[in-house]
């Protein structure tokens, strides 16, 4: 004899996690900082293209500051801290920050 038992599929609620908060890293603009080393600082550390990097550093040139990046806080102040320090190897001023994006 062959008996079928119906089987209730058993369905699993899945709590909601929250997406990590967001973090913005800031290129500001300085005099002094050459446009070629910013534009190899970004290529080198957020990974840019050639003409993204340099559209970037124009845009902070000009605005006075360039939000870079979005990541999660500790990657975002990772590669803040990074490229601030290879500047300051060279003896620039330049200077990335990070801001909690709203």
């Amino acid at each position: 004899m062959n008996q079928k038992t119906l089987e209730k599929p058993r369905t699993k609620t899945k709590p909601k996690t929250q997406r990590p908060p967001l973090w913005k890293v800031i290129l500001l603009n300085d005099d002094y900082t050459p446009r070629e080393f910013v534009v190899l600082v970004l290529k080198a550390i957020f990974r840019m293209n050639e003409s993204h990097a340099f559209k970037v550093m124009m845009t902070a040139h000009q605005r006075g500051a360039c939000v870079i990046a979005v990541y999660t806080r500790d990657v975002a102040e990772t590669k803040a801290k990074e490229a601030t320090e290879m500047g300051r190897a060279k003896g620039f001023p330049l200077y990335f920050t990070t801001e909690k994006e709203e």
